[in-house]
């Protein structure tokens, strides 16, 4: 079947089954086409709780689709790849972490998203690579322990020397190959490109960065800046979306070697489609990991914005 009656046939699967499509912003560019929201992990599981469709089907890994159960715990979610999981959720463990708390008994528990619903059953608080600043400043501890990204937890205490920190010495594969000598002979071949760094990077590359953020922040970020052209350290999906949004402008990877996630690439328009046929597969949270793992994300989405 041809791409273009592959997506005739999901967007008609699609309005039958009352479903909604999600789609990371790492996804292939054809599942974000045809997605109806596309954004990050949990923004889109936002929507998915806020959605009167009967079910969600979202294009991401794991950890994403439990988020959405989690939220939106009436709604049938569907992942249309199971095998689609996320290395650095899986770094951490909640026995691992019942452990780690043990030995920093004192320590608030912040966990980044990128995580499976077990994991942020032990965590007093979640935050996203978007507010993970805000949401530590925001707590009375003075000692915290961060989970699962040392990368993203050494960005954040870089900017809170007053509180001490435990990190788990977990990573994004993707993001910790990126290397300063490929992002140094970028910015050498376009020096009138700023780089636009993810939190997720080494430290060494975030040193090089002309701006951090999230990926909803780059994308805000280079449709405001005034430059032509941008360097861009995360995923190579995040591509998509800036060359639709920003016809004008040149974006290069820093590194097209390895700024690509070969889980955010296993959904394609072939296990989408399936998926709507059958319904399957489901991705479901126990109740009692559901609300305990709720809590953390309540929490976080109750500190205030700046």
């Amino acid at each position: 079947m041809s791409q273009e009656k592959l997506k005739k046939e999901i967007r008609r699967l699609a309005q039958e089954r009352n479903a909604l499509i999600l789609a990371h912003n790492y996804q292939r560019d054809e599942i974000q086409e045809i997605a109806d929201i596309t954004g990050d992990s949990l923004a889109l599981s936002m929507e998915a709780a806020q959605t009167d469709k009967d079910m969600i089907v979202f294009c991401g890994v794991h950890f994403m689709a439990e988020s959405a159960a989690i939220l939106a715990p009436n709604k049938k979610v569907l992942l249309p790849r199971l095998d689609a999981g996320c290395p650095m959720a899986d770094m951490v463990t909640a026995e691992g972490l019942r452990d780690f708390k043990r030995r920093h008994p004192k320590a608030t528990v912040v966990t980044y998203v990128n995580s499976t619903a077990a994991t942020k059953a032990e965590t007093d608080i979640c935050c996203t690579s978007a507010n993970a600043l805000r949401v530590v400043r925001s707590l009375p501890t003075d000692e915290i322990i961060f989970a699962p990204d040392r990368n993203l937890g050494r960005y954040v205490a870089s900017h809170c020397p007053e509180k001490t920190f435990h990190f788990w010495e977990g990573f994004c594969p993707t993001h910790d190959n990126l290397r300063a000598d490929a992002v140094l002979k970028a910015k050498a071949e376009h020096p009138d490109a700023p780089f636009v760094a993810h939190p997720e990077c080494l430290p060494e590359i975030l040193e090089l960065a002309d701006h951090i953020c999230s990926t909803s922040g780059m994308y805000e970020y280079v449709a405001t800046h005034p430059s032509k052209k941008f360097i861009i350290g995360t995923e190579m999906g995040i591509l998509y979306r800036m060359r639709k949004e920003n016809p004008d402008k040149e974006f290069i990877l820093a590194n097209p070697e390895v700024l690509i996630c070969p889980n955010m690439k296993l959904i394609n328009l072939e296990d989408l489609l399936e998926a709507l046929q059958t319904l399957a597969p489901v991705v479901t949270v126990p109740e009692d990991i559901r609300q305990r793992a709720k809590l953390s994300l309540d929490r976080m989405l109750a500190v205030p914005r700046d």
